[in-house]
């Protein structure tokens, strides 16, 4: 594992793959994370997948976050589009410097970090093959619905969730769906935080998908 500040001035871990075939796995932590939050998580789901995992550049009470907001749920709107275009020329700039398909790219972010997980998809239609979104909401509605057709999109959202309404998980659950995309949306009874057992379910969902991720 590698961690340093560039391409594009991100400090950010990489994880080159051991196996041949997979997609890589862009990494995407939630606020107060870093680039070291879910490598973990990273190697239980694609064993030996390449791992690219950047740490958000915006600060919060001195906690990591991909992009501003204003309040809990109310988010910085420009800010975040700014922060997404920025991503996604960071995955360019990676895949040149690392050596990854920047085509076989799956985002997998939880909380803040699959808030612009989404906004990639809604933005960056053609640079993720598939995307894993643990406790997402809708990070804002498009001017235009994108083409996702045939690109997976695991939602896994808790019921009890104290931060992220049901309602803001369904509408972004919805949007993915009018965009064409194979939307699986799975609830789990419990609140914000991530499971062991959502982890496993995500690995049997990449599993399933493996591929369409890597058409």
């Amino acid at each position: 594992m590698r961690t340093v500040t560039s391409p594009s001035e991100f400090v950010h871990s990489f994880v080159p793959a051991s196996k041949q075939g997979l997609p890589t796995l862009l990494l995407l932590h939630g606020t107060g994370g870093d680039e070291t939050d879910l490598l973990l998580p990273g190697t239980q789901l694609t064993p030996g997948a390449g791992m690219l995992s950047p740490r958000g550049k915006v600060l919060e009470n001195g906690m990591p976050r991909f992009f501003r907001r204003f309040a809990q749920g109310v988010f910085d709107l420009e800010d975040l589009r700014f922060r997404t275009h920025e991503l996604a020329d960071f995955v360019n700039s990676a895949s040149a410097k690392y050596n990854f398909d920047p085509h076989r790219v799956v985002a997998v972010g939880y909380s803040n970090g699959a808030n612009i997980a989404a906004s990639m998809l809604l933005l960056h239609s053609s640079l993720l093959a598939g995307a894993i979104l643990f406790r997402p909401g809708l990070p804002f509605i498009p001017d235009h619905v994108p083409d996702l057709t045939g690109i997976p999109v695991l939602i896994a959202a808790g019921r009890f969730d104290e931060f992220v309404p049901q309602e803001q998980t369904e509408r972004l659950a919805t949007l993915t769906k009018e965009a064409q995309a194979t939307v699986n949306l799975h609830w789990q009874s419990s609140g914000h935080a991530l499971s062991s057992e959502e982890v496993e379910e995500a690995r049997k969902w990449l599993l399933k998908n493996s591929s369409a991720l890597l058409r």
